[in-house]
């Protein structure tokens, strides 16, 4: 494996410098700032860069907080977690004890232990204590089998569809299709109206808390009869005419249980793209966030996801630097509904976490089949 070891170095030292070796020798690849970069503070491109091409993610949460980069507000290691956690990536987490932590470093520290899906979190007071536990975790995460597990569903599901909700109201511009992606957890009673109340007065928190809303957008709370809604504004302010990439615009919570996010598709002035490459990694976003809300924490969860027929919206590549001088909608001047993948099992938990690339791209394929017939 490729591990990327992200931290800011002040503080920690010796440990940076003890487990490149130490990772060499169990048989992996370590990668780090310092053996791609002559300065003390490398590019954010190049620390997310590196990143993308690990296979798992390792932190280390010392004293300090280290610099901030313009463009986001936060240090490179922050950077790093959101970006890890986007992606899906392995996180391995060890915490130093002992030491005063700056109060940013506190509160960054606070949002890392406070997610709860498929992450390894532990603490260590010497190198020597690190080092057996980081053997210990990549020991155990190379042996780690498969976080999915499947089970065939007796009957139907009642999941509900925005869609076909008549009291719905678009998230999205007249210009926007929205793909939906619901979640419900299995054989749930359902919420009464105090464990409600309790979850609509934190859900706005709840998403903020996820990390994956810019920190610009602002967030509105509607309340209805059987469920709550957060919808989030377009942070994108780009001409009309400018390819913009899928974003997250609403997510609601219903008295059943389930939980729906609707996201933007890519689109370019011809319209919006179902992209077969760029719709798996969009779902499995959309399944990550589900999952960092931190609502449903256990059990075995129905999933499903679907796109409106109607609308400018055709089967093509996305290219974000350029748009399309042409494209053919689906179905153009007509509606038929909605295409959506109909869900005949049940899966675990790790589909919100470690496994929603492969659940991602179990639903992508299921929609596209739907579009083909």
């Amino acid at each position: 494996m490729r591990v990327f070891i992200s931290s800011v170095r002040k503080g920690l030292e010796e440990e940076r410098d003890l487990l490149p070796g130490l990772i060499t020798a169990l048989g992996h690849t370590p990668v780090r700032f310092e053996d791609f970069s002559a300065q003390t503070t490398p590019s954010r491109e190049a620390c997310l860069a590196a990143l993308e091409s690990a296979d798992v993610c390792l932190f280390l949460l010392g004293p300090n907080y280290g610099h901030r980069f313009p463009e986001t507000g936060q240090s490179a290691t922050h950077d790093e977690w959101v970006h890890a956690q986007r992606l899906g990536k392995p996180r391995l987490v060890y915490r130093k004890s002992g030491v005063r932590f700056e109060p940013d470093q506190h509160e960054f520290t606070r949002i890392v232990e406070a997610y709860a899906t498929g992450v390894f979190r532990d603490s260590f007071s010497t190198s020597a204590e690190l080092q057996t536990k980081v053997v210990k975790g990549l020991r155990e995460l190379d042996s780690k089998p498969s976080p999915l597990e499947f089970r065939r569903l007796t009957q139907k599901p009642p999941l509900i569809w925005i869609a076909d909700d008549d009291r719905a109201q678009s998230s999205g511009s007249s210009q926007d299709s929205l793909l939906e992606l619901h979640v419900l957890s299995m054989d749930h009673p359902g919420y009464s109206a105090r464990e409600m109340d309790q979850f609509v007065e934190s859900l706005v928190s709840r998403v903020r808390g996820t990390e994956y809303i810019e920190s610009g957008q602002a967030l509105n709370l509607l309340r209805s009869q059987d469920h709550a809604t957060v919808s989030i504004e377009n942070g994108q302010h780009r001409a009309w005419d400018k390819p913009q990439t899928g974003r997250i615009r609403e997510v609601r919570l219903y008295k059943t249980g389930q939980i729906s996010v609707r996201s933007t598709l890519p689109r370019d002035q011809m319209g919006s793209i179902l992209d077969p490459e760029a719709l798996p990694k969009q779902l499995a976003e959309m399944l990550r966030f589900a999952g960092a809300l931190g609502i449903i924490e256990q059990g075995h969860i129905l999933v499903a996801a679907g796109v409106p027929s109607d609308g400018l919206i055709s089967v093509d590549t996305f290219d974000p630097h350029r748009s399309r001088s042409r494209a053919q909608p689906l179905n153009f001047g007509r509606s038929v509904g909605m295409y959506r993948t109909e869900p005949d099992e049940s899966v675990s938990l790790a589909a919100l976490g470690d496994g929603a690339h492969e659940v991602g791209s179990d639903l992508s394929r299921a929609l596209f089949g739907r579009l083909r017939t």
